[in-house]
Parts: structure tokens; C-alpha cells; sequence
């Protein structure tokens, strides 16, 4: 019989990032991970904004490094998942702070980070085409990475089919 794998204590930063969180945000956030150089929290979209701006101000994260988003069609929701990281907090430059929001996939809006992060800029509008998603008071989400006259769904959606394939390939 295995033994259960040995808990690790996080380092001084992450539980202060965690502990900071908590007693600023409340119930607005929750922990679906934390290990070492890595955390993971989950908000509802209407407290993206105010958890995000929180992340830039007070914890130090200024670089929005990433935005990624995942069908989930049996839960009719899109997850969206902004990576953060902090360029001038030099005990904080290993670890990448996640926020992810779940948003109904017949209505997937959610608001816009560019105003806090401008790097979120090209990361916003590549999810917008490729997942139909929204992010409102967003400057520009015109077409970025389809052909001009791609007239099918977003590609990244489950339920985009190549044309040409039969079905089960």
C-alpha cells in the first residue's frame, strides 16, 4: 500500500499572496490551486475587474501574460484564464498568479482587462475569434488571426467541425 504523497509547504510569498486574497476579496475568490510558483483562483465575471485590479495594484502582478479559454459543452460554459506574472516584484517573478472566470457559452461576455493591462490586448482578441467570446470595453476586436472571409463558428469551439471530415475523425 502507497502512502499519501507528503504535503509541501508553500513558500513565504505564495501564502501571502493567498492570505491577501482572502482577507481583501472575501468570498469573491476561490482557491483551485496553489502550489509551489503557482495559483489558481476562480472569480464570477462581475468580480474580474475588482480581483484583477487588486492583483496590479496591491500584489504586485503587472504583466498580464496570457489569456486562454476552454469549451466545456456539456456545462454550456467557456473558461477564461488570464496569467499573471510581476516583472518589478522581484520575490514575486516566479510565480504566475492565474484568474479564470466561467461565462455561459450561449452569452460569453465578461469585461475587459486592457485598461489594467495593456498586454492583454492580443491575448483578449485572439479568445474573441477563436471562442466567440466578448470582452466588453475591449477597443478593438476586429478580425486578428482568421481569414477575412472565414463564415463559420469560432474554431476552438468543441462543435467546430472541419470542413471535409467525416464524422468520428
Amino acid at each position: 500500500m502507497s502512502a499519501a504523497p507528503a504535503k509541501i509547504e508553500l513558500p513565504t510569498e505564495e501564502k501571502e499572496i493567498l492570505e491577501s486574497l482572502s482577507a481583501k476579496l472575501g468570498d469573491k475568490t476561490k482557491v483551485i490551486f496553489s502550489k509551489l510558483n503557482r495559483i489558481k483562483v476562480g472569480v464570477s465575471a462581475d468580480n474580474l475587474v475588482e480581483v484583477a485590479k487588486f492583483a496590479r495594484d496591491d500584489l504586485h502582478f503587472d504583466q498580464c501574460a496570457n489569456v486562454t479559454g476552454t469549451d466545456f459543452p456539456k456545462d454550456k460554459q467557456i473558461e477564461v484564464t488570464f496569467h499573471f506574472g510581476s516583472i518589478d516584484g522581484a520575490g514575486l517573478r516566479r510565480i504566475i498568479l492565474a484568474i479564470s472566470c466561467r461565462v455561459p457559452s450561449v452569452t460569453p461576455e465578461l469585461p475587459s482587462l486592457v485598461d489594467l493591462y495593456p498586454s492583454a490586448n492580443y491575448h483578449e482578441r485572439e479568445q474573441a475569434e477563436m471562442l466567440g467570446l466578448v470582452f466588453k470595453g475591449h477597443p478593438n476586436l476586429s478580425r486578428f488571426l482568421l481569414p477575412e472571409d472565414w463564415n463559420d463558428i469560432p474554431p476552438m469551439l468543441k462543435a467546430y467541425r472541419l470542413p471535409g471530415r467525416l464524422e468520428g475523425e
